[in-house]
């Protein structure tokens, strides 16, 4: 059975061989695509979590956020539209085109985040936060459901990585920048915090506008002319190509319509549950570490508040680098559990040397561990979602489920890290850790499943995904 496998797998890896026409297309995706998108993804990502850094910036003081539960409700109710939205906003982008949609919610966004510098009290701040969460809930799964229409399974990771790698880096140089603008106190008559929310919204509002004229459509799609340059993205050669090589990979090339009754069927399948799950789980450390980290650096390890934002760069700049180096792995042996695994280990590692050692200079060293292993999971999780199931709307639904899931991991971060537990937080500490062990007995389990239900469509008993020929990727 070993080798029957093995065979099949070099069928596959033979079907999607690329010639260099083809190679050339891919190019042309990449360097459109990618930056584009990951840009103002990571932009939005600091409009999301600038808030640990204008509090220290002075926020704390001038809306009292202090008192009682004001900050974990601040930062949670973001959530709560974002997951709320997703899944309708994934099925507008397929009616309205992500060159028009996506750049539409982020200059909507833009402007609201700049409100946020202007807010007098607290409960402002929290309807500010909750627009935000309805404008931004289309963008991460619709990037997330555009990449995937675009690329075959065994080349997705590497650009899943890609695409958060930058975002990835501006979380963590957003510090520096929220550092930078803080600095600016006091000019204009605005505290440190109020420049923060207002250059850092206006700078996303710039990316919308430019997004108008550099996001493209679904590849069915390509060859129509764009709003603004009026030109196509692709020939309609290219287009064939392009649809042609995703079609052999997993034959949804074409979009399928969607019906209720067809949104019911998809939610039965509870892998796309289970995906859900686990990117909660990955994204309780991921947040955690975005919303906590320099209030932990500042108040548990006593770095002064500037210190505090700059040490909290160089993590994120070893978790793009190890991101993407789990990627490659990843692609190049066609494997997703394994490194899931890895990554969820050294994740444990880390933040167990952060809450359980008492040296400070192994304790930051924790950080490193902790921010690579939960964030390089991020590309890793979606990819062992999009590698498993078949199906152009499957996958919006499966995309808007996941990313809900995650958005709930960032409600449980910001509940689990209390104000009584401060500054060392070790009950949260003890929860990021036990999220970590869940997800690896998760996807061990997989182990087992796939294999088991890949040996039977070998056998001819079941046809996996409706796909004749499709195998679960372990």
């Amino acid at each position: 059975m070993k080798v029957k496998d093995s065979e099949a797998e070099q069928r596959e890896h033979e079907e999607v061989k690329d010639d260099n026409e083809t190679r050339r297309i891919i190019r042309k995706i990449d360097l459109r695509l990618l930056p584009t998108l990951a840009v103002i993804y990571a932009f939005a990502l600091i409009d999301r979590v600038n808030l640990p850094n204008a509090r220290i910036a002075g926020m704390d003081e001038d809306l009292g956020l202090s008192i009682g539960s004001r900050y974990s409700i601040l930062t949670m109710i973001f959530f709560i539209p974002y997951i709320i939205f997703q899944f309708p906003a994934n099925i507008v982008i397929r009616k309205l085109g992500p060159a028009v949609w996506l750049p539409s919610l982020v200059v909507a966004w833009g402007a609201v985040s700049i409100g946020m510098g202007f807010v007098t009290d607290w409960t402002q701040a929290v309807g500010c936060r909750i627009i935000l969460g309805i404008l931004e809930a289309g963008y991460y799964p619709g990037c997330v459901f555009l990449l995937s229409c675009w690329y075959v399974r065994f080349e997705i990771q590497k650009r899943f990585s890609a695409f958060y790698l930058l975002a990835l880096l501006a979380s963590g140089f957003s510090n520096i920048l929220a550092w930078g603008l803080s600095e600016l106190k006091g000019k204009g008559g605005l505290n440190g915090w109020q420049w923060i929310f207002a250059i850092e919204g206006a700078i996303t509002i710039v990316l919308g506008f430019l997004g108008y004229a550099t996001i493209v459509d679904f590849p069915d799609k390509a060859t129509k002319p764009s709003l603004v340059t009026r030109k196509p993205f692709l020939t309609a050669r290219q287009s064939e190509i392009i649809l042609a090589r995703i079609q052999r990979d997993r034959g949804d090339a074409v979009v399928d319509t969607l019906t209720w009754k067809k949104i019911l069927f998809h939610l039965r399948d509870w892998k796309i549950w289970e995906f859900a799950w686990l990117y909660f789980l990955n994204n309780v450390v991921a947040y955690s570490f975005g919303y906590f980290l320099p209030i932990i650096l500042r108040n548990d390890m006593g770095y002064s508040v500037a210190m505090s934002q700059i040490l909290s760069f160089p993590p994120y700049v070893v978790a793009a680098v190890w991101m993407f180096c789990t990627a490659w792995v990843a692609d190049r042996y066609r494997k997703r559990g394994a490194v899931i695994i890895f990554n969820c280990a050294t994740a444990i590692i880390g933040v167990c040397m952060m809450a359980y050692v008492e040296n400070e200079d192994a304790r930051y060293a924790g950080v490193f561990l902790g921010v690579s292993g939960a964030n390089s999971n991020v590309p890793s999780l979606l990819s062992y979602m999009h590698n498993n199931i078949v199906g152009q709307m499957k996958r919006s639904i499966a995309s808007a489920l996941l990313i809900g899931g995650g958005a709930c991991g960032g409600i449980a971060a910001a509940n689990i890290f209390r104000e009584q537990d401060a500054p060392e937080y070790v009950p949260a500490m003890a929860v990021v850790i036990a999220t970590q062990a869940l997800t690896i007995l998760h996807v061990g389990k997989n182990f087992w499943f796939y294999s088991r239900a890949n040996r039977r469509a070998e056998r001819g008993e079941i046809v996996l995904e409706g796909q004749v020929g499709f195998r679960q990727t372990l």
